[in-house]
């Protein structure tokens, strides 16, 4: 069988753009042969729909959009992700399904059978699951279809023991199946692309039959989908591999060897410790590209501090939406140095951004003098520094304002991690870049982006990191060094561990403490975060959802 896979970035909600997308990849692969088109899941409504399906008319409109599709579909199938009402009126109101269509019509609809409930998803919410995968017979093939974390149960998987009872892979094993398919919409994190291949060239090896995996790509919100659709023969063996971080159409062979077509050679994922700067950096880009563009954002802004992170963050938003769409801001107060003034510019000017120049000191010395008076009495502080960084927001917000453009923030990680960012200041804006990226792989990517000419000044990437609200000021002053603080930090936060499980690992006692104790301080400023994109498994915002007020300390 020649299957078709449209590995395709659908947008939320957008139902007559999304079905225009499927129609024009299915009229593109049809005429390139194809006997099956696959699409991935939901990729008539998008994922994640979340509470837009709690709206009256949104899966109504969705099935009518699915049949409009199906009303275009001739003599060659296609296999498209969808949200289907529940039928029954018992359980949860919908099911994630995938909607058969062949000559005019919906033939028949698969359901999911396992709903994550965890991290970033919550299908639980909405979908009801399916007792059992579908078999649909095409064309003399007994085609088995499952969707994204139907798959998703390999031994080595923890998230295994959330499901009982048989899989929905041991349930197809039985029933023979000549081809598998699996419509996916499987958000990307850092070595994710190795795992999924290892899922499915065990699932091929488990049910003795080729295996499509069709996954979506794009950015919808906090999650960045890579695609790397691929395809194994019986024997696990890869013949296909599609684009990450990309849309790609393609047709492959499946199932028997047509003479003079030649064999396929894959483009696979290389290893963790070769593919993290590349496709951390393709990620980060297709993510900013997407959000702003989904939300009808052409520019953007970045405050220019001088600093590595607004440097990376510049460098994204170039590459994602072009120079001539991007305006870097200096912003420099009595207190900033020379030479972050000149990294600012030099960054610019090394991108060939649009550069301004907007000195803070009168607006923060009228800001102190009307403050004056009710501070009397009191020492300088943290909220005299903090002035700086607040007037900063309002300047950067109103030129976002006037100029319609995005409004980036340059906080990374390990910041945000321990609030050292400060609330209506370095953190208004609309999309936070780098919100998952630690310090340490600020840095590495910052170097990497240098690896063939100089774009990041080499002052800016070797020079003591600092936010510049006092005289002098260094982040090691608050801080422990960053290779130390990013390993606490991934510990406790992103594999929760204790403090004494840290401690046991041989982290200072006392560092410990203060960076656990920042960390639980501070949740109230993430929940006023900017959405930020989603690169490891475990980042700040939709997945994980510590409470503000609480008392427990571990």
């Amino acid at each position: 069988m020649r299957l078709g896979l449209a590995q395709l970035n659908p947008i939320v909600g957008d139902l007559a753009g999304n079905r225009r997308r499927i129609l024009d990849a299915y009229a593109a692969l049809v005429a390139r042969g194809a006997e099956l088109v696959v699409f991935p899941e939901l990729a008539v409504c998008g994922y994640p729909p979340r509470d837009l399906l709690f709206k009256r008319r949104f899966v109504s409109d969705v099935a009518e959009s699915l049949a409009q599709i199906a009303a275009a579909i001739g003599e060659v199938p296609a296999l498209i992700g969808t949200v289907e009402a529940n039928p029954t009126g018992s359980g949860r109101p919908f099911h994630n399904s995938a909607a058969f269509c062949h000559r005019g019509k919906v033939t028949a609809m698969a359901r999911k059978c396992l709903l994550p409930t965890y991290d970033v998803f919550d299908e639980d919410r909405y979908f009801e699951p399916a007792t059992a995968p579908t078999v649909v017979v095409h064309a003399g093939q007994r085609i088995g279809i499952t969707i994204c974390e139907d798959i998703w149960t390999h031994p080595m998987l923890s998230t295994r023991r959330l499901y009982s009872g048989q899989m929905p892979l041991e349930q197809l094993a039985r029933q023979k199946c000549d081809l598998m398919v699996n419509v996916s919409a499987s958000p990307w994190h850092h070595d994710k692309d190795n795992l999924r291949q290892k899922l499915v060239v065990d699932a091929a090896r488990t049910l003795g039959c080729p295996v499509a995996y069709i996954n979506t790509v794009g950015g919808n919100d906090e999650l960045i989908f890579d695609g790397r659709s691929l395809v194994c023969d019986a024997k696990g063996n890869v013949i296909a591999g599609l684009a990450a971080f990309a849309e790609e159409l393609r047709v492959v062979e499946v199932g028997r060897v047509i003479p003079n077509v030649p064999s396929v050679t894959p483009q696979l994922a290389p290893s963790f410790a070769q593919a993290e700067m590349p496709d951390t950096y393709a990620a980060l880009v297709l993510g900013l590209r997407d959000y702003a563009h989904k939300c009808g954002f052409q520019r953007a802004l970045v405050a220019l501090s001088g600093g590595i992170d607004s440097a990376l963050v510049a460098v994204i938003a170039v590459e994602a939406l072009g120079r001539e769409n991007i305006i870097g801001v200096s912003l420099p107060s009595t207190i900033s140095s020379a030479h972050s003034r000149d990294d600012a510019r030099k960054l610019a000017a090394n991108l060939g951004i649009r550069f301004e120049t907007i000195a803070i000191a009168d607006a923060v010395a009228a800001t102190e003098q009307s403050l004056g008076p009710v501070f009397a009495g009191r020492p300088r502080d943290v909220a005299e520094e903090n002035i700086q960084a607040r007037v900063r927001g309002v300047l950067m917000m109103a030129l976002s304002n006037k100029f319609g453009s995005l409004l980036l923030t340059t906080g990374n990680k390990s910041e945000v991690a321990v609030g050292y960012c400060t609330l209506y200041g370095d953190m208004c804006g609309g999309l936070a870049v780098i919100s998952d990226v630690f310090k340490t792989q600020v840095y590495a990517l910052s170097r990497w982006i240098n690896r063939e000419r100089e774009i990041i000044p080499q002052n800016t990437i070797d020079k003591a990191p600092s936010a510049e609200l006092r005289p002098g000021q260094v982040d090691q002053d608050s801080l422990p060094p960053y290779d130390v603080l990013d390993a606490i930090l991934h510990g406790y936060v992103e594999e929760g561990l204790s403090r004494r499980d840290l401690v046991a690992q041989g982290f200072p006692e006392a560092v410990v403490n203060d960076v656990v104790r920042k960390v639980d301080l501070n949740e109230y400023k993430r929940k006023q975060a900017a959405p930020g994109l989603k690169i490891t498994p475990l980042a700040f915002g939709v997945g994980r959802r510590i409470p503000i007020v609480q008392k427990y300390v571990s």
